[in-house]
Formats: C-alpha cells, sequence, structure tokens
C-alpha cells in the first residue's frame, strides 16, 4: 500500500559517528522529493539547524519516521509512538540491528520503496507497564522489547511472586525476570536462556534469570495476559527497568503489572533481507544453503 507521506520526522543518534552526513544525504533526499523534514531539537544541531520540537513532539507532526542510529536510538522513539499510527524505518549507521535492519547504504533504495509502498510493515506488540506502590501508580513505561525486574548489587536473589490473570503462578527466587515480546525475545531475554519467537506472533514471554529452582523455565502467554510480579524480598536495591534504558528504584511490596499495550508499533521491515537471515548474521548461525 503506498503511503502518503508529506512530512518526515528524523531521529538521529547524537554520539554515533559518521551521522551528520548521512543525516545531510537525507535531508537533501527529501527536498529532491518536496517532502518536509521535522527533526527533534538535538537532531537539527547537527546539521546547524535550529528546531523547536522535542523527540516526544515529532510523532503528533509527521506521517513517517526515520531514525538513523541502532536498535538502543530505535527502542527510545517506539516507546513515543505507542498513540500513534505513524509507521517507523530505523537506518542502522552500525552493525546490522535486529531492530534498525536497513544499512546505510540502502538508505535512498529503502526509502524509494516505502514512498512507493513496496515494503511490509510489521504490526509489532508492545507492552504497558505499571509499578504500583499500595495501590498508587508510581512509575510507567511502554516498551518494545521487555520489562526486566532484578536484582542489585548485592550477590543475593531476589524473592517474587507471579501472578497471571489474578491467579497464582509461581514464587520465584532468582536474579531476576524478564517479560518480553517477540521482538524482545532476541535480547536480554535470549541471554536468559528465552525462546527465539517470530515477531509475527502474539505471545508474551516470561523468562528466568539464573533461578534458583532450575526447573523454574520460560513460559510463553497469551497477549491478553495480565501479568503481576510482586515484589518480597526486603532489600531496596532492586529495579525495574524497560527497554534497558529507564529504570526505577523498587521496595518490599511493589507491584509490577504488565501486560499488552492496546496499541501496535508499525515497524517497516527491510525489503533487502528477511528474518531468518537478521537471526544468521546476529547470530552467527553456520551454514549454508545446498541446491
Amino acid at each position: 500500500m503506498k503511503l502518503p507521506i508529506r512530512k518526515v520526522g528524523i531521529i538521529t543518534k547524537l554520539q554515533m559517528d559518521g551521522a551528520a552526513p548521512v543525516l545531510k544525504e537525507l535531508l537533501a533526499w527529501l527536498g529532491e522529493k518536496g517532502c518536509e523534514a521535522i527533526m527533534d531539537n538535538m537532531t537539527a544541531r547537527l546539521v546547524g539547524e535550529v528546531s523547536p520540537h522535542r523527540k516526544a513532539d515529532v510523532p503528533r507532526l509527521v506521517d513517517l519516521i526515520v531514525v538513523l542510529g541502532g536498535d538502543g536510538t530505535l527502542l527510545s522513539m517506539a516507546r513515543l509512538l505507542v498513540d500513534f499510527d505513524v509507521p517507523l524505518l530505523g537506518i542502522n549507521l552500525g552493525s546490522l540491528g535486529f531492530l534498525t535492519e536497513v544499512p546505510q547504504k540502502e538508505m535512498i533504495d529503502t526509502l524509494e520503496k516505502v514512498f512507493a509502498g513496496q515494503v511490509s510493515i510489521e504490526r509489532r506488540l508492545l507492552l504497558k507497564a505499571e509499578v504500583r506502590r499500595h495501590g498508587e501508580v508510581v512509575a510507567s513505561s511502554y516498551c518494545l522489547n521487555d520489562v526486566v525486574v532484578s536484582k542489585g548489587t548485592l550477590a543475593r536473589m531476589i524473592r517474587l511472586h507471579i501472578l497471571v490473570d489474578g491467579q497464582f503462578m509461581t514464587g520465584l527466587r532468582a536474579d531476576g525476570l524478564i517479560v518480553a515480546t517477540p521482538t524482545g525475545s532476541t535480547a536480554y531475554c535470549l541471554s536468559a536462556g528465552g525462546p527465539i519467537v517470530h515477531p509475527e506472533n502474539d505471545v508474551i514471554v516470561l523468562t528466568p534469570i539464573s533461578p534458583h529452582v532450575l526447573t523454574n523455565r520460560p513460559v510463553i502467554l497469551p497477549p491478553d495476559s495480565k501479568i503481576e510480579i510482586r515484589l518480597i524480598s526486603e532489600e531496596e536495591s532492586s529495579m525495574v527497568t524497560f527497554d534497558g534504558q529507564v529504570g526505577f528504584s523498587l521496595r518490599s511490596g511493589d507491584v509490577i503489572a504488565v501486560q499488552a499495550a492496546e496499541n501496535r508499533l508499525n515497524l517497516i521491515v527491510s525489503p533487502e533481507r528477511n528474518y531468518y537471515e537478521v537471526l544468521r548474521t546476529k547470530l552467527k548461525w553456520g551454514g549454508e544453503l545446498v541446491p
């Protein structure tokens, strides 16, 4: 389907070497297309321009968002897009990413296909998380990858109670617990022994981190599950992190409530490679297809 694109938002990883020339190339191409480029104030500084917009302002102003950077930059933008039906394209300025699948050298060719409606848009599941303390919401976030409850710096396990749809599932003694989307299954969840889940599946993955009882294994739940994680430990050093980027300190008795968000992220995937090729590249799987 051809997208009606008149305004394009651009978000750039500021610390990335070589970002400025790529940004200038993109701005020049958009100018030739007659499209208005809308940058956040930090991105605009890279090319000596001034913008009145914060990053959070950009989604409501544009028809498409292009992220120049890596998976972390895209994750930070994805959390801001939850209330907007705006497609997101990630251009990787480093090595190939799970989310930023398009390398810089393919940027213009891919954008030509985006404007012509010749790309696929996947609707990725997002998580909505809240931290409740004495019944009051004290922190909240949306997540594209995962919600992680973990111990602090002390070399001891934390104790958690896990409920699903109001039913007690298990008590857990571990270094922590990961609640992941299919998109996030190839992030921290994978390192902790969780399954690789194709991003088109609508499921939520619970993966313990170094559990005391080895039979505490990853569990795949339906997408409409409502998960409650109750912190039983008395230590004050436990944390919850959202997409590994935003953290909040927990207290004993806190409840972390997680469920699928009502809206999805519209992620444009590379027209030049499929999901399995990305897996082979990133995970360094061996073997070649023999005719």
